[in-house]
């Protein structure tokens, strides 16, 4: 009788309750059991799991590996995926598979290339793949010259964090003056200059902050599954044009993404997006972790999570190609359950069991959702 695959998912995205369940209904019906931890008691992502714990709040990187290798060996874990403190844990690869688990992430290598951006930008453009222009500034005057130098090359400026993820800090730089029409209608990403810079001025801290032309549509995020050989086994982009969504094999999208997983060694699932500068696709960023919006290829007839976690356990699955092209299509928002306790209750229960973090239950069967969200790449 083939065993049981027990996977961990820390701290992850909502999104990823559709990477739960395409785990659930893997080609091979293989039975698996989901262990997820969160700190927020009411993320879908604790209800949808078999078994759910609320992370502690407040821990260094290093007491967190400390915390996830204890979950690993309590909770039996086979295989890991990695979102919060990915950096600390890959460095610690040994240890969990001492304990027996293996790590769904790249090599710590690798990861640390892809968490500063600017060093991102210099690496990939080593090998040949076209970036953006871009400025590193820390502060008023640096921002100032390098918006104007963009702007003198014809390009609206944007900016946001040197290291983070899901578009968190992204904004537009406009020249027009703070007026009414910022605050009509919904909130936008657009931004006044001088606001910008009076901010950064009254700082107490030096920004870090890489300024770049503000890239055009389409954009496409490529997902990639790569073998610890350093060889793709599966590349599929994903568009997006405003509302519009699709899928695309083509080669001026996925030959740029191929270079850039095998030629650092992207092990596992990655996500790669490019955009248009003019007329040509530029690099846009690159995730060392499974994109929120990974399980959309599923209308391609891909189960790219269990691809994933097979390659984690040693049983490559090859390379794989989608049997065909999903339709175009957009995403909705839809209903998930959540643990049946509101969060004041959970979080005194939790509290109440410490020093060790109980378990919180999960619904034996969740509901499945009629429509999918895709908020993040």
């Amino acid at each position: 009788m083939v065993s049981r695959v027990r996977v961990w998912l820390n701290r992850t995205y909502a999104e990823n309750v559709f990477f739960m369940d395409q785990l659930r209904r893997n080609p091979s019906d293989r039975a698996v059991e989901i262990h997820a931890t969160h700190g927020d008691p009411d993320s879908p992502v604790l209800a949808a799991a078999d078994t759910a714990e609320l992370e502690p709040e407040g821990l260094s990187p290093a007491a967190y590996v400390e915390y996830a290798l204890a979950q690993c060996e309590r909770r039996g874990i086979d295989v890991f995926v990695p979102r919060l403190h990915q950096a600390a844990i890959v460095a610690h690869r040994a240890e969990f598979e001492a304990v027996g688990t293996a790590l769904l992430a790249p090599p710590p290598e690798a990861v640390a290339v892809f968490h500063d951006k600017v060093i991102a930008y210099e690496a990939v453009q080593a090998i040949g793949v076209p970036v953006p222009p871009w400025f590193r500034v820390r502060d008023a005057d640096g921002l100032l010259a390098a918006v104007d130098a963009l702007e003198a090359r014809g390009h609206r400026a944007c900016f946001k964090p040197a290291s983070g993820a899901g578009g968190v800090g992204f904004r537009v730089i406009t020249r027009a003056p703070f007026s009414l029409a910022q605050l009509s209608g919904f909130p936008s990403p657009y931004v006044p200059l001088g606001l910008v810079l009076d901010a950064v001025r009254q700082a107490d801290e030096p920004v870090d902050w890489l300024v770049m032309p503000r890239l055009e549509q389409p954009e496409v995020s490529v997902d990639c599954l790569t073998g610890p050989d350093n060889r793709i086994r599966l590349a599929v982009g994903r568009t997006k044009n405003g509302r519009r969504r699709g899928f695309t094999l083509h080669e001026q999208w996925l030959e740029p993404a191929r270079r850039i997983a095998e030629g650092f060694g992207l092990h596992h699932l990655s996500n790669i997006q490019f955009r248009m500068l003019g007329e040509r696709p530029v690099l846009m960023d690159v995730n060392t972790r499974p994109a929120g919006g990974l399980h959309q290829l599923s209308l391609c007839g891909v189960n790219a999570p269990w691809a994933a976690v097979r390659l984690a356990l040693g049983e490559d699955p090859g390379e794989m190609s989608p049997p065909f092209l999903g339709q175009d299509y957009t995403v909705v928002s839809g209903p998930r359950p959540l643990l049946p306790v509101s969060s004041p209750q959970l979080r005194a229960d939790v509290l109440a069991a410490a020093p060790a973090l109980g378990a919180v239950p999960a619904p034996a069967a969740p509901v499945e959702p009629r429509t999918a969200t895709g908020a993040r790449s």
